[in-house]
């Protein structure tokens, strides 16, 4: 089908003395009748030829049951009752549940229940300190504006809700179940047009009441992009609230007695680190941060004695570790009841539990049952006990649950594991190091189907896709990954490479890909695409790059820099106009991560790389797929209908420029169902450029 006609617009901006083209601003304007006109012409080409790509059933086929695994979550314990997620083959959404102290399981929450379409997800839940009362929250078509509700765990009766406005709230419960502590954002009438997404505030709510009349703790004055945090104490004695402007790596942190004055005194407040507090059941005010510790580390001081806050008088318990990064910790009873923390570091993007004295006085135990894979999350009983649970997958293990005991405290054992609806392809994991190009080693997952064990060598080379993040230091650890067994079970290879930007190896290395040092995590990327040329996993015709958000820009970038490198690219809610970002969704919250258009020199760095205004007429591009989802309330879709039109308009090559627009979803959860459309859209295009065969249909 002929792609739709887009106007270019003869629009130069000065900036800062910059001469920015954007001759596809309109495009910006969902409303536009030529916008809607032209988006409509995509659909009907991205149908028609997504529809056509041979494999994509025998794709769609394999990836439902492998989706179709089930998951567990962490149990969150409170007096004797387990708090837990669990999706089974053949559900759109995970369940809440509760186990009771018998044994036996009741279900709480179950957004198909609510909404039968599939379309309402559950953001986020938190019990009460005694276990009898539940808050949760929930969103509906994508747009993440978590409804807040209270419910009865024992009747399922519902006590509260819903209360708007609670996207991003943390809750914390006094004792008793009657007042809890959460965020909630001003009401659009009370803050400037244009920044509804904006201006939260910490409030005390009594539960059931008009929460107009909500008392407010924390926030007044603060910058319209902060993001605030609000922990109790189990006793109800301390109230800590943490603060944090967008996505900015440092925060603010206030700790206030609730028994004494209720006033919160700073912690730490206009420092360039990151602090996550609490007050334990030891009585301690415990601080894991990365204030002098990039890596990470452990301490206490004494909540009553604000002298003690200083951290020239913090004492350590879990000290930083020159080759792991502490990512959660747990409070465990030992074999004698001394206390004792279970401590989950990365090294090298792979999880490893080790148990750390309270008291400070160094290791006691390193965990050995733990496979090579990734830790979701510590959990241990509020009032105490020997036994810890551990949240666990890797790339062939749906998240599962594993149980630790002081009593064999280097050992594991089988909590819940979740079923898989099918067989899950053997994979081999190979780990292995490109060489970016200052010379900075890049760590990557090579995952293939397995080899002899005397030769774990490439072989011929492979289509092959690459897949990287990259940024507001997010780790990529082994995780099932439906959509790369998929892919491995036909043939191909999976690359997960940890680039600068990330977390792997803690703040600094998160620091060496952000703001004038963004472009060192193109690089790195490059140079991993170029290592698994040279090693022989694969060629340019066989290798495809794909990322999401963050990661969107990140293969727009080197599609527009390198399309030398690579047959296909996909490239998902992306973030491609880095020049007016900000204007849109969630944009102004990630300034300190990119840098900001209105300085003249942070301008300089986004124009160095933003993929839509390195859009270049008569360059071969690749293979290119962007999927969007037209209720991203983060990512707005203008970014990839404005790539589009732009690739569309200047490739000299003859391989396809697709726009394939979801409409009723948005940049987070969303229904197994649409999961595996999606996914098999994105692999049978991306084996169609690659040359990979289908996997056969069972």
């Amino acid at each position: 089908m002929p792609l739709p006609p887009a106007p270019r617009l003869d629009l130069v901006e000065d900036l800062h003395g910059n001469a920015v083209a954007d001759p596809y601003r309109w495009l910006e304007d969902a409303a536009d009748p030529r916008t809607v006109e032209w988006a409509a012409g995509q659909d009907a080409v991205a149908g028609e030829l997504l529809a056509a790509l041979p494999g994509r059933a025998s794709f769609a086929e394999r990836l439902t049951r492998l989706v179709h695994a089930g998951a567990v979550g962490v149990p969150v314990w409170r007096a004797g009752r387990a708090f837990s997620t669990r999706r089974d083959p053949g559900q759109e959404h995970a369940v809440l549940r509760v186990r009771e102290p018998d044994g036996t399981h009741r279900v709480l929450v179950d957004p198909m229940a609510l909404d039968p379409a599939g379309t309402t997800t559950l953001d986020a839940w938190s019990p009460s300190w005694e276990g009898d009362r539940l808050a949760y929250q929930l969103s509906t078509g994508g747009d993440e504006e978590s409804r807040l509700f209270v419910l009865d765990v024992a009747t399922g009766e519902l006590l509260d809700g819903p209360v708007d406005r609670c996207r991003y709230s943390p809750v914390g419960w006094l004792p008793g179940g009657a007042e809890l502590f959460y965020v909630r954002r001003l009401a659009p009438g009370l803050v400037p047009a244009g920044e509804e997404q904006f201006h939260r505030r910490v409030w005390r709510h009594r539960v059931g009441s008009d929460p107009d009349t909500d008392v407010l703790v924390h926030g007044e004055g603060s910058d319209p992009a902060t993001y605030f945090g609000a922990r109790t104490s189990t006793d109800g004695r301390w109230l800590v609230v943490s603060a944090s402007v967008g996505t900015a790596p440092r925060n603010d942190v206030w700790l206030a007695d609730l028994a004494g004055d209720g006033i919160l005194r700073e912690v730490q407040v206009g420092v360039d680190a990151q602090t996550s507090a609490w007050v334990g059941r030891d009585g301690r005010l415990w601080l894991h941060s990365d204030r002098d510790a990039p890596r990470g580390r452990l301490a206490v001081a004494d909540p009553a004695d604000p002298a003690s806050w200083a951290p020239a008088n913090w004492r350590d318990v879990v000290p930083e570790q020159p080759d792991g990064v502490l990512s959660d910790v747990a409070l465990v009873d030992g074999p004698e009841g001394a206390l004792h923390v279970l401590a989950v570091h990365a090294v090298d993007a792979t999880d490893r539990l080790s148990v750390w004295a309270a008291d400070g006085s160094g290791r006691t135990a390193q965990v050995t049952g733990l496979r090579a894979g990734s830790v979701s999350g510590v959990s241990s009983p509020p009032e105490g006990g020997s036994t810890a649970w551990i949240g666990y997958t890797d790339y062939a293990t749906p998240p599962s649950v594993l149980r630790w005991d002081a009593g064999t405290p280097t050992a594991l054992d089988d909590w819940e594991r979740a079923p898989v609806a099918g067989d899950v392809p053997a994979v081999q994991v190979v780990e292995t190091h490109a060489t970016s190009a200052d010379g900075t080693p890049v760590h990557l997952f090579v995952i293939s189907a397995p080899s002899s064990p005397a030769h774990p060598a490439p072989g011929t080379p492979r289509p092959t896709v690459l897949y990287g993040y990259g940024g507001f230091n997010v780790s990529l650890t082994p995780g099932y990954t439906a959509q790369a067994l998929t892919w491995v079970a036909a043939g191909g290879v999976w690359v997960v490479a940890n680039l600068r930007g990330g977390s792997e190896h803690g703040e600094e290395w998160h620091r060496a890909g952000m703001r004038e040092r963004k472009q060192n995590v193109f690089d790195d990327f490059a140079a991993a695409g170029e290592h698994l040329v040279v090693q022989g996993w694969t060629t340019p015709a066989q290798l495809a790059v794909m990322g999401g958000s963050n990661g969107g820009l990140l293969v727009g970038a080197l599609l527009t820099r390198r399309p030398d490198l690579v047959a296909a690219v996909v490239c998902s809610a992306p973030l491609l106009d880095m020049v007016r970002y900000e204007l849109f969704g969630l944009g102004r919250t990630w300034n300190d991560e990119y840098g900001t258009a209105a300085d003249p020199v942070e301008l300089g760095w986004l124009l160095a790389y933003s993929p839509y205004h390195r859009v270049v007429e008569g360059t071969a591009y690749s293979a290119v797929l962007l999927t969007t989802f037209e209720s991203d309330t983060r990512v707005d879709p203008l970014h990839a209908r404005k790539l589009a039109a732009a690739l569309q308009h200047a490739t000299s090559s003859d391989r396809p420029v697709v726009l394939r627009r979801e409409l009723s979803v948005g940049h987070g959860a969303r229904a197994v169902s649409r999961t595996v459309g999606l996914a098999a859209d994105q692999l049978a295009f991306l084996a169609a450029h690659t040359g990979l065969t289908a996997p056969p249909q069972a």
